[in-house]
């Protein structure tokens, strides 16, 4: 028989009602660090930047930005002050020079294009020709017409020029010489002796009866009458 008339066995245990919770314990000490995890897989690629080097040889990145508005312009500055005055034009020497060589290059141009025909430039010489015959006087009346004069070889390369022109029309030329008051002293037009001659073998044999001078398709001289028909070469 139990007490206080509850009816169980002696094994039993009896099931009260539950108490008051009781007071938080004290933390524990820190556990050991665990092991190192796998490593994971890549991650995608970044954005390439700029990297240009720095004054300090370092290599700072950062993105070119877009480019600012421009500024507004300054005012202007006050003038210079004034250079001294220079030459009169005719007193300049190298200007003088310079619009020399531009007339001389002009007038080789207009000269040589009237004639309408071949032309051929040697050193500082324009030679042309319009391919037509005439007489010496009439030669050097059309070469003044155009602004030049009846062709002169002073060097063996502005005969060899003149030559050309022989060789292609087939026919011979007269140069610039004409026979002065002594029988074989030949002169250019301006009375002034000759520094250049290439005579053929022989020649001048006129003696006085041949005042002009022809030029052979080898480009050798020869003195002939003036008033046969050769080639009318002019040069500016």
């Amino acid at each position: 028989m139990a007490a206080s008339g509850a009816a169980c066995e002696v094994k039993d245990v009896c099931v009260g009602s539950p108490g008051i919770p009781g007071t938080p314990g004290s933390h524990g000490l820190p556990g050991r660090d665990g092991r190192d995890g796998v490593k994971g897989d890549p991650g995608p690629p970044g954005t390439v930047l700029e990297t240009p080097p720095s004054a300090e040889g370092h290599r700072p990145l950062f993105r070119r930005g877009a480019p600012g508005i421009p500024g507004e312009c300054g005012e202007k500055g006050e003038p210079g002050e004034r250079g001294p005055p220079g030459l009169p034009a005719h007193l300049d020497k190298e200007l003088q020079a310079t619009l020399h060589d531009f007339r001389h290059q002009i007038l080789q141009t207009r000269g040589a294009l009237s004639l309408q025909g071949s032309t051929l430039a040697v050193g500082e010489k324009v030679f042309s020709t319009n391919g037509q015959s005439g007489t010496f006087d009439a030669i050097q009346e059309a070469c003044a017409r155009a602004g030049g004069r009846i062709a002169v070889p002073r060097s063996p390369e502005e005969n060899e020029a003149i030559a050309s022109f022989v060789k292609k029309y087939n026919t011979y030329a007269y140069v610039g010489l004409t026979e002065g008051p002594s029988p074989g002293d030949f002169r250019y037009s301006d009375g002034t002796p000759v520094n250049y001659t290439n005579w053929y073998p022989g020649e001048p044999a006129g003696q006085g009866t041949e005042q002009c001078v022809e030029m052979y398709t080898d480009g050798r001289w020869n003195d002939r009458n003036c008033l046969y028909n050769r080639l009318t070469i002019c040069e500016f």
